[in-house]
């Protein structure tokens, strides 16, 4: 069994990975400000590290502001990774994004490509895992591109996925072998993005009207038709949008 430090442990997938990894008789360790390891200012990180066998990194910038949320993923991973040479960490793993390798003009899809630059840089055995979109935030994706009654979101493909799923790729692939390189993964369903959000928040009874809008923008940005969707290999988990929803009310 491992000792397996997660930064960002305290979080929507970060306690779903301790916990599963737990359930196998791993050692997993929450790491967050919260239980005193911060890796924006190095806080912690030596006493968590030591004797770890594997840092899953889910942690999540507070801002999506392009130079904010840039600061963040490289400072971090920067710290993270000096100290898990010091400690002699054998497999990093990052989630991240489906979409950061293909052109876009997302702010937080180039911070999240900085960030893999830097592993894959870094000679630390590494894993990437590339998820599409969770369920979880049809509240905040629209919330983002709301005015007043309406929310305008452009016709772009999307392949959601439930968080549980995330952490279950996540928590699989830091007990395997670094893959120096990544897997996608993804749920089971292709909307376009309008759809999936409208769904939802009909099914929450949210009476606000949602639009197809090809000029609307996601985070900020244009984004063409396929950029959020995966490509051949990716893993498909099973959860339905008609399955997660009525187990899922708003957070």
């Amino acid at each position: 069994m491992s000792k397996i430090v997660v930064i960002g442990g305290t979080g929507l997938i970060g306690s779903k990975v301790v916990a599963k990894l737990t359930a196998h008789g791993h050692e997993a360790i929450a790491a967050s400000p919260n239980t005193g390891v911060n890796s924006i200012t190095g806080e912690g990180l030596a006493e968590a590290l030591t004797g770890a066998d594997v840092v899953v990194d889910v942690s999540n910038s507070p801002s999506f502001e392009k130079d904010a949320v840039l600061a963040f993923f490289t400072t971090s991973t920067q710290n993270l990774l000096a100290a898990e040479k010091a400690a002699g960490v054998g497999h990093h793993v990052a989630l991240t994004i489906v979409g950061t390798d293909r052109p876009q003009s997302i702010d937080y899809f180039h911070a999240k490509a900085a960030q893999e630059k830097l592993i894959a840089e870094s000679g630390v055995p590494y894993s990437f895992v590339h998820a599409t979109q969770f369920f979880e935030f049809i509240g905040s994706i629209a919330s983002t591109v709301a005015a007043g009654a309406e929310v305008r979101l452009p016709g772009a493909l999307i392949q959601p996925i439930a968080a549980d799923d995330v952490a279950t790729a996540v928590a699989r692939t830091a007990v395997g072998e670094p893959l120096d390189g990544g897997i996608e993964i993804a749920g089971p369903e292709v909307f376009t993005m309008d759809d999936f959000i409208r769904r939802g928040l009909a099914f929450r009874g949210d009476d606000r009207v949602v639009v197809q809008d090809p000029d609307a923008q996601y985070f900020g940005a244009h984004i063409e038709e396929r950029t959020l969707l995966p490509v051949d290999g990716v893993q498909i988990f099973a959860t339905t949008l008609e399955e997660w929803l009525p187990a899922n009310p708003p957070r």
